[in-house]
């Protein structure tokens, strides 16, 4: 999943690429809300608080909105730079070494959770969220050539409803080459949905120690990923 790119891809493998990082992002995202009352990958949502915030004045309360994006944005530029760095030594497996890295971040995110302060354990927790999440959308983004975005479902859910539309006025033929990117999309959307039902749960019982299950799905995507990509090296 991690290591095939370009004409290699199939819409099978990025089905399977889509739902479980969909899944892990929605469960994360609904953490951050339990710790915070925010989401750390709903970027629309984040901006448009950051402008009402802006308009009545708030400067306080806009502040938390505007680490949020940062953070967000700090994330995708350093999956991109990581990546970048990676084609340039021609390093096989890249895109599987990022994931792995936002696995190692998400470890070091729950570990610092234990020794923050009450008053900081939300807003830095959501904000360490923010950017695993923008570095893992940037990931994913670049390896399927942005067919695939697994932390925000606003465009899918808007291209489902076309799609669903155009079948009822025009019928199976209304699909066409459609037919995969819908199966695409519904697969993400219902992944982000079930992975935030289940990081709600998960919250709840577990607290931070959701970070570390994150993190060992991660890790366990990532490192399969990795071993393929040195064999194809040395073959």
């Amino acid at each position: 999943m991690l290591v095939h790119e370009g004409h290699d891809r199939t819409p099978g493998i990025d089905r399977r690429l889509a739902w479980p990082f969909a899944g892990i992002a929605g469960a994360l995202n609904a953490a951050g809300f339990c710790a915070f009352g925010t989401f750390s990958s709903n970027m629309t949502g984040n901006v448009s608080a950051l402008a009402d915030h802006l308009g009545l004045g708030e400067a306080a309360l806009a502040l938390p909105m505007l680490a949020l994006i940062a953070a967000f944005m700090v994330g995708a530029m350093s999956a991109t730079l990581l990546i970048s760095a990676g084609r340039h030594h021609r390093l096989r497996g890249v895109y599987a070494y990022s994931v792995l890295t936002e696995a190692l971040l998400l470890v070091g995110l729950g570990v610092l959770g234990f020794w923050l302060p009450a008053g900081w354990h939300g807003a830095v927790l959501v904000t360490g969220l923010s950017f695993l999440l923008g570095l893992q959308n940037a990931t994913i983004t670049q390896i399927t050539d942005a067919r695939v975005r697994t932390t925000h479902v606003t465009g899918m859910v808007t291209d489902l409803g076309i799609g669903l539309a155009r079948r009822l006025s025009q019928g199976d033929d209304a699909l066409g080459s459609d037919r995969e990117k819908m199966r695409l999309y519904g697969v993400t959307v219902a992944a982000f949905l079930a992975g935030g039902v289940t990081g709600v749960l998960a919250w709840r019982v577990l607290g931070i120690a959701l970070l570390f299950v994150a993190a060992g799905l991660l890790a366990l995507i990532a490192l399969p990923g990795i071993a393929s990509a040195r064999r194809l090296k040395t073959s």
